[in-house]
Order: C-alpha cells, then sequence, then structure tokens
C-alpha cells in the first residue's frame, strides 16, 4: 500500500511541478516571473497554502504533457502488440539460446572483420560499388533474441536440413544465389530455382553473369527453347580425364551417383567393374572418342582395342588391367562388364547424352558422314569449360530427377569437376583461395548430386573460398548416401548447421536437442500450516527445445548452429521479404509457365507464418517466462551430431565445435 501510494505521489506531484516549471520559464513578461522552489514538495505546498500563483500558461503545458504521455503510451502499446504478434510458439527459447557475443563470428562487427580479412569485393556491376567490400557471407537468418543477421561467412561451409515444404529454396537456395559475389553453381529437381534467379544471375556484374542450365532430363525443358534445336551447348566428361588417376576419380563419381541409397554391393564385382570402367574412360579420353564409345566397348568384352589405345599412350598397367578382364571366364568377365555397364546405363538416354557429346545426335560411332555432321554440330553449340566458369561470374544450374535413367551420375561428376577446376584456381592464386568466393547450392543433393567424397572435401573446399552448402530433407536421407560415419564427418566438418524443421527422426532430434543445451527453471512453493506460512525455493534443468519442440518447429523458424558459437534461434529470410522480390518475382514471370501459382503459394507461405505467429500459443510463453530461469551449459561426453563418429550422448556445451567437435 504504501508503496502504490508513493508511485501516485510521483505521477500526481511530478508532472505539476513540471509544468509549473516549464510555463514559469516560458513567461514573456519577465516581472511575471516567481522564484519557484525546486523541492516539488514545497511547491505544491506553496500552492495549496496560494503562497505561491499557478502560472498562467501552466494549465496548457500541463494538457500537452498529458497529451503526449498518452501519445507514447499508444505508441508503446502498438509496438508491443506487433512484436508479440511477430513471436512463434517457440521463441521463448531464444532467451536461452545464443546472443550477442554468443554467436561469436557469425554476426555483428565480428562477422563483418572476417568478411574483411578476407578481402571479399563486389565485381563491377554488382549491387554494390565495384571494389567495395561485399556483405559479410550469405545471409541465413536474423536471431530472435537481438534482431541480428546471421550469416554463413566467405570461409564456411554449411549442411542445412529441411523437411519437406518448410522454405529451404525460398529461404536459403534462392537468397543464396543471388548474394553470390562470383560464380555460382546450383543443382536441384525442379524448375523452381532457376525460374527465380536465372535473370538477376545473368545481369550479375554489370551483365556479365552468363547463364548454364544443364538440363540432361528437361526437367525445365532447356533443350527445346531455341525452337526445338537441342542444347545450345554441351560439356565433355572427357575432358576431366587427363591421367590415370582423373580416370578412376571419373568412374568413381559415376558408380558413387548411379548406386541407389541402401543398394547391396558385391565385393568383388563391383570395385572390379569400377576400374574397368576407370579403364575404359581412360582410353576413350586419349583416343579422342566421345562418352559413347565406352558403352560400346562395353558391349563387346572381347574387344582389346582399348587395351591398345592404353598400352600405344604409355599406360601399359591400365592395359594389362584390360586385357586381364578381356581374357577372363565367360562368366566372370560378364559379371564384370555387366556391372560396369550398369553404371553407366544412363548413356543410353539419347536425350541425356546430347549435352555430353559434341553431335546433337548423340549417336555411336561415326563414319565420314557422322565426322561432317559432328563438326557441323560443334562449331554450333559451345563447349563448357570449367576452368573459364570459375574465373567468371556466371551460374550452372545442374538439374536431374531421381529415379530410372536418372541423369544424376552427369550432375555429379559436372558439380565435381566444376570446383576441382575452382580447387587448381584456389591453389595458384595468393592465399591460397579464390580471388572471388565460388557459392554452390548442392539443393537435393542426396537425389541427384551423390558426391561420394564430399565429407573428405567438406573443410578443405572452404578454406579455399569455395562456399557449399549441402541441403538434405533429412538426417537419414545423408546416411543413406554417404554412411552413418560419412553423415556424422560431413556434419561435423560444417561451420554452420542449420535446421529448419519438418524433420521427425528421434534419433536425430535428441542429439540436436543435447547440442542445443539446458537450461536451469527456479520455483518458489508456498504453503500455510498452523505454525505460519513457509516458502521453499527449487531448480530443476529442462531442455531449452525438446524432441517435440524440434519436431514441431514453426515455419519461419530455424536453429543455426556455428563453430565458436552457441546454438540460436532466428527467424528465416524468404526471398518474398528481401530486397530483390520485385526482380525475382520478375525472374518468375519471364519463365515460370505457372507463375502466378507460384506466386500465389510463396505469399501463402509468408501470411501462412505470420498467422502461425499471430496465433502462436501464448499460455506456454507465459508459463515459460514468468518462471526465474538462467541457461546452463549441457553436460556429459560430446554430442555425436556434433564431432565425427562418435555415438555419446548430450554434448558437453551449448555450442559447436569446428571440424570435429561440438
Amino acid at each position: 500500500m504504501l508503496a502504490c501510494g508513493l508511485a501516485l505521489l510521483a505521477v500526481t506531484v511530478g508532472p505539476l511541478t513540471l509544468a509549473a516549471h516549464l510555463s514559469n520559464r516560458l513567461e514573456a513578461d519577465p516581472q511575471a516571473r516567481q522564484d519557484l522552489p525546486g523541492n516539488p514538495a514545497e511547491l505544491v505546498t506553496g500552492l495549496a497554502r496560494s503562497t505561491i500563483a499557478w502560472p498562467a500558461a501552466a494549465t496548457e503545458v500541463l494538457a500537452a504533457l498529458a497529451a503526449g504521455v498518452l501519445v507514447l503510451g499508444v505508441l508503446a502499446a502498438v509496438l508491443l502488440t506487433r512484436a508479440r504478434r511477430t513471436r512463434s510458439r517457440v521463441d521463448v527459447a531464444a532467451r536461452y539460446m545464443g546472443r550477442g557475443r554468443d554467436l561469436g563470428d557469425l554476426a555483428g562487427k565480428a562477422a563483418t572483420a572476417k568478411a574483411a580479412r578476407l578481402r571479399v569485393t563486389n565485381p563491377s556491376g554488382s549491387a554494390g560499388p565495384a571494389g567495395t567490400a561485399a556483405a559479410p557471407g550469405l545471409a541465413v537468418a536474423r536471431t530472435i533474441a537481438g534482431g541480428q543477421t546471421l550469416y554463413q561467412g566467405w570461409e564456411d561451409v554449411a549442411v542445412d536440413i529441411w523437411g519437406p515444404r518448410t522454405g529451404k529454396t525460398t529461404s536459403r537456395a534462392v537468397p543464396a544465389l543471388l548474394a553470390a559475389p562470383g560464380a555460382a553453381v546450383a543443382t536441384s529437381n525442379k524448375r523452381d530455382l532457376v525460374d527465380a534467379t536465372r535473370d538477376l544471375r545473368a545481369a550479375h556484374a554489370g551483365g556479365a553473369g552468363e547463364v548454364w542450365v544443364f538440363d540432361p532430363q528437361d526437367v525445365i525443358g532447356e533443350a527445346g527453347s531455341a525452337g526445338g534445336a537441342g542444347p545450345s551447348w554441351w560439356w565433355n566428361p572427357l575432358s576431366y580425364v587427363v591421367d590415370e588417376v582423373k580416370a578412376a576419380m571419373l568412374a568413381g563419381v559415376f558408380t558413387a551417383a548411379a548406386r541407389e541409397p541402401g543398394a547391396r554391393t558385391d565385393a568383388y564385382f563391383d570395385p572390379r567393374g569400377e576400374q574397368l570402367l576407370a579403364d575404359l574412360l581412360l582410353a576413350a579420353a586419349l583416343a579422342g572418342r566421345d562418352l559413347t564409345q565406352v558403352y560400346l566397348w562395353l558391349t563387346r568384352p572381347t574387344d582389346d582395342e582399348p587395351a591398345a589405345v592404353l598400352r600405344e599412350h604409355g599406360y601399359p598397367l591400365n592395359a594389362a588391367s584390360v586385357e586381364e578382364a578381356v581374357n577372363m571366364s565367360e562368366k566372370q568377365r560378364s559379371g564384370v562388364y555387366g556391372t560396369a555397364q550398369k553404371t553407366v546405363a544412363f548413356m543410353t538416354n539419347r536425350q541425356a547424352m546430347r549435352w555430353v557429346t559434341p553431335s546433337s545426335t548423340a549417336g555411336g560411332g561415326r563414319g565420314a558422314a557422322g565426322e561432317r555432321a559432328c563438326a557441323s554440330d560443334t562449331s554450333r553449340r559451345r563447349e563448357f569449360d570449367p576452368a573459364a566458369f570459375v574465373r567468371s561470374a556466371g551460374t550452372l544450374y545442374s538439374l536431374s530427377k531421381e529415379g530410372s535413367g536418372s541423369a544424376g551420375p552427369l550432375v555429379t561428376a559436372l558439380t565435381v569437376a566444376v570446383c576441382e577446376a575452382a580447387e587448381d584456381l584456389a591453389k595458384r592464386s595468393p592465399g591460397g583461395r579464390l580471388p572471388v568466393p565460388m557459392v554452390c547450392v548442392l539443393d537435393e543433393a542426396a537425389n541427384v548430386c551423390r558426391w561420394r567424397d564430399l565429407p573428405n572435401l567438406y573443410s578443405h573446399y572452404g578454406s579455399r573460398g569455395i562456399v557449399l552448402m549441402t541441403i538434405l530433407q533429412s538426417w537419414s536421407q545423408g546416411v543413406q548416401v554417404w554412411g552413418r560415419e560419412g553423415m556424422r564427418k560431413l556434419w561435423s566438418a560444417a561451420n554452420v548447421k542449420v535446421y529448419g524443421g519438418g524433420v521427425h527422426e528421434r534419433e536425430f532430434l535428441s542429439e540436436l536437442s543435447e547440442l542445443i543445451g539446458d537450461f536451469e527453471l527456479a520455483a518458489t512453493s508456498t504453503s500455510h500450516s498452523r505454525s505460519g506460512r513457509s516458502t521453499s525455493r527449487s531448480s530443476r534443468r529442462e531442455r531449452v527445445l525438446d524432441v517435440a519442440d524440434l519436431g514441431a518447429l514453426p515455419k519461419g523458424r530455424a536453429v543455426v548452429i556455428a563453430s565458436g558459437a552457441r546454438p540460436t534461434l532466428g527467424r528465416t529470410l524468404p526471398w518474398m521479404d528481401g530486397p530483390h522480390a520485385g526482380a525475382v518475382a520478375a525472374s518468375l514471370r519471364a519463365h515460370d509457365p505457372a507463375v502466378e501459382d507460384t506466386l500465389a503459394e510463396a505469399m501463402d507461405s509468408l501470411r501462412d507464418v505470420a498467422h502461425r505467429e499471430a496465433t502462436a500459443s501464448v499460455g506456454v510463453s507465459v508459463a515459460r517466462s514468468s518462471r526465474s530461469s538462467r541457461p546452463v551449459r549441457p553436460s556429459g561426453s560430446s554430442g555425436s551430431l556434433g564431432s565425427s563418429g562418435s555415438s555419446g550422448s548430450s554434448g558437453s556445451s551449448g555450442s559447436s565445435g569446428s571440424s570435429g567437435s561440438s
């Protein structure tokens, strides 16, 4: 009661004192000014006893002060209401997660300083003035606590896990391509990413951003875009094969990409078939043949021409390997050749082969007429050169569909060839890094770009300025492609890990929850008895985000874990809410045959997020925020999501570590 009385007195006396002093100072006639006491109590007493006259303008001043307080109150109420409307039911967890200095170089001045150290600048004709410092990196999300933008830096590699229909393309893939300062590569199994960004990427760097769309399965009809004339360009996979090492690598890429996840392998026939394929790829490259020749040789198991070519060009061991296969027993030879032939079954797809052979007819074998047709076709079509591409500001989109007849092996091979060309350029550049970072968005990586060696190369590519982003729909999807240990290695090597919701795998969510950590919840209880009232205090630890919270993570929210930073909760940044929204919509209108549906779906997604935020469960937020609590670090052994090969339970801290520790 005493406190309430004092507060009421302050609210009453304060404005009266302020109004009296202000009006007295504003009095135009110096003779009419009074010597008012500075003590509010003396002033009020004097007014009550009429020993001090109430200034003439004091009433107007008091009214103005009251109006100002009212306006400020209304404004505060509006801002508070808006803030509450942009809160999701899980946002209360942000207070127990990383913010401010906890974010390390993921945000703020530290992120800017990191980018400055790498000297990444805007190319001529880009959004920023040429030669000026580029953005700190690829924007990932904006923190719920503090509103700081989180960046994947120019030497960071990321693994994103977003369930179906959670906004991975609109919130990660599209913004990343638009922010790429130099060359960019994107893989996908749908047209949306291409349609949304191709015009902006073409205008990149003052119009120097040439767009290459590799569409061997006609996902978007790129081959027919020139009046049905076929692809306007082609890439020769055999240009990658410069020696036996590269031949073995290409054979490995084809083998891994062609094998269905979970397929059984044979300890003898699979590696022997892969070796045979490598030898034939090398022979075809040395002989100046195209890729179809490899398939033709596989249909003729007794043909010793490949061995003769290899021996003639100084590869006696590879020649002996082919001769050994040719001279095997019929059953054994059939198994080896059949295994290799199954790996390159995509070569029977004439539509796909038009993209990787010089002749648009993609025929096998060439006579005189075929040579003339090939020469004519080659003069019309440009050949894609990975080494030239990585020096440019261009964009390569590689598209494929999973399932029977998939061109995934070709998409993977082209992606590998470009990344290795970028690595070669980086090795010859100052500091061993690309002069301008290359951004690679491997969307649907587990379906269309099964790159077997990716986990081993991940952190290394980041140090070279090759900014990788592998996007998966679930943890188990990655396990199917790279195995359990390979997926853990990929996850641990990623500097930035993003979970966008939509996954319902308990093991993954449980380990992710452990990495995020716990908070200490303090509770006070009061009991009454005959002897009087007693109060007791207790505390218990609870998960910041438990499995149920993560499984039901609302659209528009993402958990971000980065090296050297505590896990944090962020608001996603879809292109519809970004600075390029109008230009992206224009690109969609120019290329997407179902543009109205696409734009309507995008806006519906924004409205859905806004609706979920407005109708979020207030009860959970109030219940949690009304109790005294503080975050604590998780205890126990290293979390198995945060370290390669480990299988422990909870992480030892709330932050992730780099390359193998959390």
